[in-house]
Formats: structure tokens, C-alpha cells, sequence
């Protein structure tokens, strides 16, 4: 693809995120990433093609003041990977409704508000565009003992919507997909034990950050892909095992 096309990661300051932002920098895009505190990372290489935004993707401001920053430095948005979200884990009789605000706020509003941004602008470039969300395989196989019940409440939502809004813009090459990711190898399971990590899928193994990030730029490059959520997650969406 053109080393002219833009794409923004949100939660881009460290494990699934971080890997997106090295590996477009890489390929030669130009890369807008937001967290709360990026701009105090020292993962990356600061270069011309890169910019890195202070804020809370539940707030509808650091999406707008994203996309402004994409147009002003490099002139489009290409692509949207929504990565930034939280997760937790409770029996579902201990969940409060605070814990549901505070989940949805980031994993669904941050993306509805990023979402729209992205879409307008590519509709007013009129070339199309691929916006990629990161959800997760529990949202089609709940596993005993990771009570998850409320975080997929909002990752269960955020596949139904990749599917509607892949039809509602077809017609305008705006491609919609998401990532499934099962057990990934991120600072979220710095202190977790490997051997039970590793039992949370048939082929026993943990995912590296690096798969997923392909799987990304897979769907960010295939044309002919709209409404996919693609499982990178170790066979784990299958079933028992």
C-alpha cells in the first residue's frame, strides 16, 4: 500500500497497541497513536511520521482532537484500529454498575467516538477505508472460572456492530472487521502463571503480540475483506477441549 496512508491506534502505549504502531512505522504509514499518557513512552523512535496524543478514548474530545492531528500532519485517515480497551474479571454476582460504565466507556464509547471520525473523513475522501477492532474470543466461548461476563457484554457488542457497519458502508469501500485475540503475551498478564495461561486454549500455547498485529494489518491490506472477526487465538472460539 502507499507509504502516504495514515492510520490511527488507539491504547497504543504498550502490548498489542505498541506492536501496531512499530510494525506501520515499519512498513512506511504515517501513524497517529493515543493513550492516556503516550506522549511519556520511550518505546518508540520519534520520527516525522509519527505522532503520539495525550487522552481518554471514552472522551469524545481526544477523538476529535486525534483526527485533527491526522489531517493536519499527513492529510487522511486511511485506517482506525481500535485497540484501546479494559478488562476485568468477577463473579457476576460482585459486578456493580461502575464497573459497567467504566468498561463500556472506553471499549464501547472510545470506539463510537473514534469510529465517526474515522468514517466522515473517509467519506469525504471518497477512497475508501478499514477500520479494524479488537475484541476477543471469550465473546463466542466463555471459559469456566474466567467470569467475564460484563467486559463481553461490550466486546460481544463491538462484533455485532463490526457486521452492521460493514453492510451500512460497503457501498462506500469502508471495510469493518475485527481481531479475536484468546491469551496474548501483554504486560496484562505480566504476573499471571504461564501454565494456567497456556491451558486457556486447545493448542496450549500463549499468542505473541506480533500475531496479532498481522492479523491487523492483514484485514488493513485485503480488499475483498468486510464484517470478518478473524480469531487469532489458539483454536480457543472452538469449543471445549
Amino acid at each position: 500500500m502507499s507509504i502516504h496512508k495514515t492510520i490511527v491506534i488507539t491504547g497504543a502505549s504498550q502490548g498489542i497497541g505498541a506492536g501496531l504502531v512499530k510494525t506501520f512505522l515499519n512498513k512506511g504509514w504515517n501513524v497517529v497513536a493515543t493513550s492516556r499518557r503516550i506522549s511519556q513512552t520511550t518505546l518508540f523512535d520519534r520520527t516525522g511520521r509519527l505522532e503520539l496524543i495525550d487522552g481518554d478514548v471514552g472522551h469524545p474530545e481526544t477523538a476529535e482532537r486525534v483526527a485533527l492531528t491526522a489531517l493536519e500532519q499527513f492529510g487522511s485517515i486511511d485506517v482506525l484500529v481500535n485497540n484501546a480497551g479494559i478488562f476485568l474479571t468477577k463473579p457476576f454476582l460482585d459486578y456493580t454498575i461502575e464497573d459497567l460504565r467504566r468498561l463500556s466507556a472506553t471499549n464501547v464509547e472510545g470506539f463510537l467516538h473514534f469510529t465517526k471520525q474515522a468514517v466522515r473523513q473517509m467519506l469525504r475522501q471518497k477512497a475508501g477505508g478499514s477500520i479494524i477492532t479488537i475484541t476477543s474470543s471469550l465473546t463466542d466461548h466463555p471459559i469456566a472460572g474466567v467470569n467475564a461476563s460484563l467486559a463481553m457484554i461490550t466486546k460481544g457488542g463491538l462484533n455485532a456492530i463490526t457486521k452492521s457497519l460493514a453492510l451500512e458502508f460497503a457501498g462506500d469501500n469502508i471495510r469493518v472487521n475485527a481481531v479475536s485475540p484468546g491469551i496474548v503475551d501483554t504486560p496484562m498478564h505480566a504476573t499471571d502463571s504461564k501454565d494456567f495461561l497456556k491451558s486457556l486454549s486447545p493448542m496450549g500455547t500463549i499468542t505473541a503480540i506480533q500475531e496479532i498485529v498481522n492479523g491487523v494489518v492483514y484485514l488493513a491490506e485485503s480488499s475483498n475483506i468486510t464484517g470478518e472477526v478473524l480469531h487469532v487465538d489458539n483454536g480457543a472460539h472452538l469449543g471445549k477441549w
